[in-house]
């Protein structure tokens, strides 16, 4: 369905701006306008964003009040936005991104005993699947609904137990000393590491894999799931690194050849 705001309330020009696109549209500009933007920045204040985004539509010919309207989609709307372009991301007939376990959880995890596990972020679940397979107590969460319940369905049909909440990292509670294992598998890590490292059990891991700063060059990504060099390993300081590389392979998102960021610690 077509957006659809009083012409009353904006002129004209704004009007045919608006109607010419969807939310999700405007969205998407915004995105992929961000994701452009040099690292210092996207970490700034929201304000001094708006103000260049501001800037970036004035110079693209959009009149004041269509800068106005599309601002007021991203604030009111963003959040709502991104989690409807992951449930369509997540549950595509044709999936753009690896439907099998990360290879990096696998290696990570195969010689440990079985505990809880925590999988950040789970999508559609081939990690939490994975790892219940094997015999770990797995709690996932997503804010994308669609994806969290075809995990649900993924795992009835194959007879294994996970727990799942439809929820972002914001508003789920990790708890203290609470599991064994905690997965960010291309969800970040940076905005919430005190918090993951505060949530595991004496002895447990964290495993981490996400886009180095390098996959950029070539790809519009998220700043989110994306890190610098040594980044990773000093974030999670507190803990004894199990394994940190940054090997150039076939990204689970985007299956193309990248250099990525891979991060094993313990908690002493």
């Amino acid at each position: 369905m077509r957006y659809r705001l009083s012409c009353r309330l904006l002129t004209y020009a704004a009007c045919v701006a608006l109607l010419a696109q969807t939310p999700q549209e405007v969205y998407e500009r915004y995105r992929v306008w961000f994701t452009k933007l040099p690292p210092a920045v996207q970490r700034g204040g929201e304000a001094d964003v708006e103000a260049r985004y501001r800037d970036y539509l004035k110079q693209q010919g959009l009149t004041p009040s269509a800068i106005d309207a599309e601002v007021g989609i991203i604030r009111q709307q963003g959040k709502r936005l991104e989690v409807d372009l992951w449930n369509r991301v997540l549950t595509a007939e044709h999936p753009r991104f690896n439907t099998n376990p990360n290879a990096f959880l696998v290696e990570m995890a195969k010689d440990r005993k079985p505990g809880k596990a925590l999988d950040v972020g789970m999508g559609q679940g081939r990690n939490a699947i994975w790892l219940a397979q094997q015999g770990w107590d797995v709690t996932g969460f997503d804010p994308a609904e669609q994806a969290v319940a075809a995990a649900r369905a993924t795992a009835a049909k194959l007879g294994v137990k996970i727990t799942t909440e439809i929820k972002g990292y914001e508003d789920f509670d990790f708890g203290e000393s609470r599991w064994d294992l905690v997965l960010l598998s291309y969800v970040g890590g940076r905005e919430m590491n005190k918090t993951v490292i505060r949530s595991l059990k004496p002895g447990g891991i964290v495993v981490i894999e996400a886009f180095h700063r390098d996959a950029t060059k070539s790809a519009s990504i998220g700043a989110a799931v994306v890190f610098d060099s040594a980044e990773l390993p000093a974030l999670f300081s507190d803990l004894r690194v199990i394994r940190y590389e940054e090997p150039v392979t076939a990204t689970d998102f985007g299956l193309k050849n990248a250099r990525v960021v891979r991060y094993c610690g313990e908690k002493p």
